[in-house]
């Protein structure tokens, strides 16, 4: 559920139908943060150990990076975004 209505952002109302759809919206803002995060945390892994890295735990620290930073960014996306409020989410996404 998102916070906009507890913190009193929201005023209830629907938004345009031409808007993304909450689900649509969490999964393309996961997948852009992914790769940021996994470039973040390969180049906080380079920093941390220096040349004692190698490829396997520069790939499990990138893939740690993806995997944190997108569920994060999702999470948030899911809590503030205006078309994640219940009211949009029962109108515009599409049950599966």
């Amino acid at each position: 559920m998102a916070l906009r209505r507890m913190l009193g952002f929201s005023d209830g109302e629907l938004m345009r139908s031409d808007a993304k759809p909450c689900s649509r919206l969490m999964r393309h803002t996961a997948g852009v943060f992914s790769v940021g995060g996994a470039l973040g945390f390969w180049i906080l892994c380079r920093l941390h150990y220096g040349p004692r890295v190698n490829v396997p735990r520069s790939l499990r620290w990138a893939g740690t990076g993806a995997i944190t930073v997108s569920a994060g960014t999702a999470l948030l996306v899911h809590l503030f975004s205006p078309e994640c409020e219940p009211q949009n989410i029962e109108a515009y996404d599409k049950k599966k």
